[in-house]
């Protein structure tokens, strides 16, 4: 009993360190003494991020603008009528509808914003701050994996829970101020609950399903419970046993989820009767059905991003769905031979069944969309390494075979290889760098597959799991701590918001003309206002709340280092001079005098 305890302790403390780190590390600013552990190494980048923030913070400072006038607090002072409703109306500002640079915005639902105002509440409105709802998902999704696996596939939780918090994919959507993870870790859960009450026929684990479910509604909307019924529908369609569905609605688990939905979809409804129809039938339908947004793609374009998603354990992970997919194949021929189906048995073990409709599901859906980006196939990946996880795990019976090792050594060497010489490019924009570099380079990747293969050919599986995990951490600490700041530097306005708050202390009203959008929302994230243009810019997200036209005031103005000789018919009769000059980003800025 008492190894029993030692065991499991161990490796809850391994399972939240090791976690901890891949997820947080470089991510969140860590202090002990005068000795700094972890920095926010990276500002935001895309437009995505600095967008999703700036609605966060101002969702939040309508709300203390909005409890500041009704005297009021979230919680009431008492329990009187007045009271109540003053707290009721605290509550309801600034939590309806997401506004950016005051004007609805209506694109996504609002857990993310909801979580991120709270972090923003508690720890300042920060851009490391924006990404702690996707990290801090990230990780409650790893723990209930760890969780749920040691319950019902004791063996392989640990490896499946690691696998899962060392995918690229995961590493790189837990750091992001986006709503990708917010859809996939609460939709995991869901997910894993549902077969725990299948398994298990207790209604206790439907609580997962619907709440869960629920939170993943408020993340991404419908898409949710479509991907969760499609999933649920062709397991239960294969197995025969058409009865589970109906068995499946709970009604204590049906109202708690519409409680938690409906709420706010009727609110936003009321408040913006455009809501329905543009949320629905524009970002949903539109979006998958058409090229509207310009994310078109390949219809492969998903397979390439699974291989790359699931890095390192490509190699290892797509083996182990494929054993899956035979042992699930083997069991529906068993399952149709006559005499072989009685009534509703199951037959044999239906979990990795339910992992490999549940894995491929939504790579094959995504794939007929108009518009791809690559989150969407994010609630694919946790199905996968948890399947790796429990096939490491049965595995350990029997050697690995070599050329799996061999490649899975190759594949995890050719990530650090392709990490370790980003910076490199970033540095020279060159994609083939110095001879001696590549050499160098080509060393110390051989060197991390060669210590794998040894490692697991010497010792056994079992080291498979830690060996790997040098390569990651290694490469998280080379692309965060050693190179952070190029990664600042080439893709966040965070460096150079910064000098220019630095060098015109005094200038408020920041303008672009024809800069990349990234660049343009990062901005005006850092500077804490709306988007200013010179000229109306077509877009198909920035419509009527950006600000066009030449203030006549002093403003600062960034403008692409190839528009410079645009400066004299833009601004006949005006002074401007230099600033600064982003050579990282091929940006220029000038400050721009007040028109006379």
């Amino acid at each position: 009993m008492y190894h029993a305890g030692t065991t499991a302790t161990r490796e809850l403390l391994v399972l939240c360190s090791l976690t901890a780190l891949l997820l947080f590390y470089g991510l969140v600013p860590v202090r002990v003494g005068r000795l700094q552990i972890s920095r926010a190494e990276m500002g935001l980048v895309g437009a995505d991020e600095p967008r999703y923030a700036q609605i966060a913070a101002e969702m939040l400072q309508a709300h203390s603008a909005g409890c500041h006038a009704v005297h009021a607090r979230v919680f009431p002072h008492s329990l009187r009528i007045e009271d109540l409703r003053a707290s009721a109306k605290c509550l309801e500002a600034g939590f309806v509808t997401p506004i950016l640079y005051g004007h609805p915005w209506l694109e996504k639902p609002a857990l993310y914003y909801w979580r991120t105002m709270s972090f923003f509440k508690e720890f300042g409105v920060h851009d490391w701050v924006a990404r702690l709802p996707s990290a801090t998902g990230a990780f409650a999704m790893v723990f209930l994996i760890f969780l749920h696996m040691r319950r019902f596939r004791p063996g392989g939780h640990l490896d499946a829970a690691l696998i899962t918090a060392s995918a690229v994919a995961i590493v790189a959507f837990a750091r992001g101020a986006s709503t990708d993870m917010q859809l996939a870790a609460p939709f995991a859960i869901g997910m894993l609950g549902w077969y725990a009450w299948y398994e298990t026929g207790k209604k206790f684990w439907l609580f997962d399903l619907y709440f869960f479910g629920a939170l993943a509604v408020l993340a991404k909307g419908p898409v949710a419970i479509f991907l969760g019924g499609c999933i649920i529908v062709l397991f239960v369609g294969l197995r025969r046993e058409w009865q589970v569905l109906r068995r499946m609605f709970w009604w204590p688990g049906m109202l708690l989820f519409l409680l938690l939905v409906l709420p706010w979809y009727i609110a936003v409804q009321l408040r913006n009767p455009n809501f329905w129809h543009f949320f629905l039938f524009e970002q949903n339908l539109e979006r998958f059905a058409s090229n509207r947004y310009q994310h078109h793609q390949n219809p492969f374009f998903y397979v390439l991003v699974l291989m790359v998603a699931l890095m390192p354990w490509t190699v290892v992970s797509l083996r182990a769905l494929w054993d899956a997919f035979q042992t699930a194949r083997a069991e529906w021929r068993v399952r149709y031979l006559p005499g072989r189906y009685l009534g509703h048995q199951r037959t044999g073990d239906a979990f990795p069944e339910f992992l490999v409709l549940w894995a491929i599901f939504p790579v094959i859906f995504f794939s007929f969309s108009g518009s791809k980006l690559p989150g969407y196939i994010l609630p694919a990946i946790p199905p996968i390494t948890i399947l790796t996880g429990d096939y490491l795990f049965r595995a350990r019976k029997r050697p690995l075979s070599m050329p799996t090792l061999v490649l899975h050594g190759i594949a995890a060497g050719a990530m650090a290889f392709v990490l370790m010489l980003s910076p490199q490019y970033m540095i020279f924009q060159k994609l083939v760098p110095p001879a001696k570099t590549i050499t160098v380079t080509a060393l110390i990747a051989a060197l991390f597959a060669g210590n794998i293969v040894f490692t697991v050919r010497r010792f056994g599986l079992r080291y498979l799991r830690s060996v790997t995990l040098i390569p990651v951490v290694a490469m998280l600490f080379w692309l965060l701590h050693t190179n952070g700041w190029l990664l600042d530097a080439n893709y966040s306005a965070r460096p150079m918001a910064q000098e220019i708050a630095r060098r015109a202390p005094g200038v408020d009203i920041l303008v672009s003309h024809r800069i990349r959008r990234d660049m343009d929302y990062g901005l005006c994230f850092y500077r804490q206002q709306p988007l200013r243009h010179y000229i109306p810019q077509p877009s198909v997200t920035e419509k009527q709340w950006v600000i066009t036209g030449i203030p006549n005031e002093e403003h600062i103005l960034v403008l692409r280092d190839d528009d410079l000789q645009a400066l004299p018919k833009l601004l006949p009769g005006r002074t401007y001079e230099p600033l600064l000059i982003n050579e990282w980003q091929g940006l220029a800025v000038y400050r721009v005098a007040a028109r006379r």
